[in-house]
C-alpha cells in the first residue's frame, strides 16, 4: 500500500516545500478587501502584513468542497492507494469535520486525522505521519496514531494587536482599549485544541519570558517521561521582519538547548486572526 500525506497551509508547510518533502498541501483562502486569495499561490505573507497594517478588511476561511476532492483524486489516480488527511484541529475550524463528511465517499481510501494541532505542532505530526508512511503505515494506522497522541502538545502565543480579534468578536471593543492603553497583551493557550486564555504581559519582552517559562514547565510536567530529543520545541510568529524571526529563534534554542528546535512562521490564515507580530511556541512529542 501507498499512502499518501496530506495536510494545508495551516501546518506552517508550503505547497513548495511539500513537494520537496513528498507531501501533498492545500493552500488555504485569505480574504483581503472582501477578495478570495489562496496562501503561497496570489498572496504572500508581506502582501497580508501591508494590508492589515493599512487596516485593510482581513478573514480567513475554509476550503472549499472542490479543491480538497480535486486534491484526493490527482493523489488517488497519480498512483496512491490512500489518503492521510491532518487538517488543523476541530476545535478552531469547522475544516476538518466538513473534511470527514466528504471522505466517507472514498470507502476508507481516504482518511482525514482530527490531531487537535495548528502551526508548529501540526507541522510535527504531518513530518511524524510521513515517517510513518514511509515505513510502510496505512492511512487509519496513521490516523489512529496521531489521534491517540494527539494532546501531547502544547501551544502558546501573545497577540500584539487585538484588532482583528476585536473584529471577529473574540474580545469586546472595551477589553481591547484597556489592553491597548496599559500596553497590556494577552497570552493565549492550546492545550486541547481549543483556543484559551492563559495570562497578560506588559510589553514584548515579558510575553516572551513567559511563554519560555511556560514551556518549561510543561516539559517538567506533563512530558517529563520524554527523553529531550522526542520533545520538539517549535519557535512561531508574524513577524514583519526576518531579524525578529531570527531573534526569537534564538531566544527559544538558548532557553531549550537539549531540544530539537526549529522556526515555523504562522500561516496567512492564521495571522489574519493574530494580526502582525504574534509571537508562539508549540512542544511536541515526537513519534518514537
Amino acid at each position: 500500500m501507498q499512502t499518501a500525506v496530506m495536510t494545508d497551509t495551516n501546518s506552517g508547510i508550503t505547497v513548495e516545500e511539500g513537494r520537496a518533502l513528498g507531501i501533498f498541501v492545500l493552500p488555504m483562502p485569505v480574504i483581503i478587501d472582501k477578495k478570495d486569495h489562496l496562501e503561497g499561490v496570489d498572496v504572500t505573507h508581506t502582501q497580508l502584513f501591508e494590508a492589515i497594517e493599512a487596516g485593510i478588511e482581513v478573514s480567513s476561511s475554509q476550503p472549499s468542497p472542490g479543491s480538497l476532492t480535486d486534491l484526493w483524486e490527482r493523489i488517488l489516480e497519480g498512483g496512491f492507494d490512500e489518503v492521510i488527511y491532518i487538517p488543523m484541529s476541530s476545535g478552531l475550524s469547522g475544516s476538518c469535520s466538513a473534511a470527514s463528511a466528504l471522505a466517507e465517499e472514498y470507502e476508507g481510501r481516504v482518511q482525514v486525522a482530527d490531531n487537535h494541532r495548528i502551526s508548529v505542532t501540526l507541522h510535527d505530526s504531518v513530518l511524524d505521519a510521513q515517517k510513518m508512511a514511509q515505513a510502510g503505515a496505512s492511512a487509519l494506522e496513521i490516523k489512529s496514531y496521531l489521534e491517540e497522541h494527539a494532546y501531547e502538545s502544547s501551544i502558546y502565543i501573545a497577540v500584539n494587536s487585538l484588532d482583528l480579534l476585536r473584529k471577529s468578536g473574540r474580545v469586546t471593543p472595551a477589553a481591547a482599549a484597556i489592553a491597548t492603553v496599559m500596553n497590556l497583551k494577552p497570552i493565549l493557550t492550546i492545550q486541547g485544541g481549543k483556543l484559551d486564555s492563559f495570562a497578560k504581559a506588559r510589553g514584548v519582552k515579558h510575553c516572551m519570558k513567559k511563554i519560555l517559562e511556560a514551556a518549561g514547565e510543561d516539559i517538567r510536567t506533563r512530558f517529563s517521561q520524554f527523553p529531550a530529543e522526542r520533545i520538539s520545541i517549535g519557535a512561531a510568529g508574524s513577524f514583519s521582519h526576518m531579524e525578529d524571526e531570527l531573534a526569537w529563534l534564538a531566544a527559544v534554542q538558548e532557553a531549550f538547548p537539549d531540544h530539537p528546535t526549529f522556526y515555523g512562521r504562522l500561516s496567512c490564515s492564521i495571522a489574519c486572526h493574530v494580526s502582525v507580530d504574534a509571537i508562539g511556541l508549540g512542544i511536541s512529542v515526537l513519534h518514537e
